[in-house]
């Protein structure tokens, strides 16, 4: 298969160490948007799910949006919420779970009180 990325965010919120809100094993990228992101998150990606590639650790949501913009910066992880724009479309966004696809399609009202987005999953055996 190749080398991959594997994403783990968990939320810092719930039990005594935090909840797991996924782990995604996706072709090698310094970008993700995550959807629904929990309000506190620790996140670590790992190299071919051994070697700390990055860490961020205590990411706060700075805004009420629906997508998450993760950003590997060095050794750090940053992150940011926004209303994804055409510069968006194409990348890796990742789902609770762990499912992850391409951002395809996005619109959202100008007021932020609707949106629609497509995204494509795909997956292979072996």
């Amino acid at each position: 298969m190749g080398d991959v990325h594997v994403w783990s965010i968990r939320s810092t919120d719930g039990g005594s160490t935090g909840l797991e809100f996924c782990r995604a094993r996706i072709a090698p990228t310094d970008t993700v948007l995550v959807h629904a992101t929990p309000s506190t998150i620790d996140v670590g990606v790992y190299e071919n799910g051994g070697t700390l590639v990055a860490i961020g650790e205590r990411l706060h949501s700075t805004d009420e949006t629906p997508m998450t913009r993760l950003r590997i910066d060095g050794l750090r992880v940053l992150r940011e919420e926004i209303w994804p724009s055409d510069e968006d479309l194409d990348t890796v966004v990742i789902l609770a779970g762990g499912e992850a696809g391409i951002l395809r399609q996005w619109w959202h009202a100008e007021d932020h009180s609707a949106w629609r987005w497509n995204l494509e999953l795909s997956n292979r055996r072996g």
